[in-house]
């Protein structure tokens, strides 16, 4: 089983192409299937600011211990997304599994278009960068799935330049003052009410009555911004004449 989180998708699109190297089935967190008979689980989701988002932490500290077996110990790896580098993340899911009674086994990060587009000097990629990650990417799952199916404990993983700080430091910072969706608004001119952001919210965060609203459990995946057909969706003043990453 490999259970898997998403916003924009990249993390969806990893983790189907690595179940049909390993012959596993996929389910979502936010719906997650039992796996007591799988002897082997895997965990795939975007990182957030140099960590895993709150749900995918809820999860592996609530959720998973109730969904596989207590008379094994099962093989569990974890497949991270990212658009460069994934600092310490891999340490705090090792964190979390430990609060479950659970051991983590191996880690892998895996480059993908970036999609934060929230903070001056962060944008969508280039076409031409974003075909580079898609061609590394299709090249390095197999490998990553080879290791998977002979239960290979290693760690490898992009964790960038100062990852300590970027982890231990600039998360807990950006968490406080930046992971909220009260800085979304709506460009009345442009939003036609589709409802488009509020499908693909991957936790049923916004509701639109009459505009799209914001309900305060946002995971900051930016799905809502990238999705909406007329680019109605802005956050503060940081994504103005900023790129979108197509949404399925």
């Amino acid at each position: 089983m490999i259970y898997y989180f998403t916003g924009t998708g990249n993390s969806r699109e990893v983790c189907t192409l690595l179940s049909y190297d390993v012959h596993t089935v996929t389910s979502p967190i936010t719906s997650p299937l039992s796996a007591l008979n799988d002897d082997s689980i895997g965990i795939v989701f975007p990182v957030y600011a140099w960590g895993m988002p709150g749900i995918v932490k809820l999860f592996i500290e609530k959720e998973l211990p109730t969904l596989i077996s207590k008379e094994k110990t099962p093989y569990i790896y974890i497949v991270m997304t990212c658009g460069d580098d994934v600092g310490y993340t891999d340490t705090l899911v090792r964190r979390s599994l430990r609060v479950a009674g659970l051991q983590l086994s191996a880690a892998f990060s895996v480059q993908m278009p970036n999609t934060y587009v929230s903070l001056p000097g962060f944008d969508v990629d280039s076409l031409a960068v974003e075909g580079v990650k898609r061609r590394a990417m299709q090249q390095l799952v197999p490998t990553i799935a080879k290791k998977i199916c002979e239960k290979e404990c290693v760690t490898e993983v992009v964790r960038g330049s100062s990852a300590w700080f970027k982890t231990y430091v600039l998360r807990p910072l950006f968490n406080a003052f930046l992971m909220s969706d009260k800085y979304f608004w709506i460009n009345k001119d442009r939003c036609t009410l589709c409802g488009r952001c509020s499908t693909v919210c991957p936790v049923g965060n916004i509701t639109v009555s009459p505009i799209p609203k914001w309900n305060k459990h946002c995971e900051g995946c930016l799905a809502c911004y990238h999705a909406c057909p007329h680019h109605a969706i802005e956050y503060g003043r940081f994504t103005k004449g900023k790129g979108q990453k197509k949404v399925k």
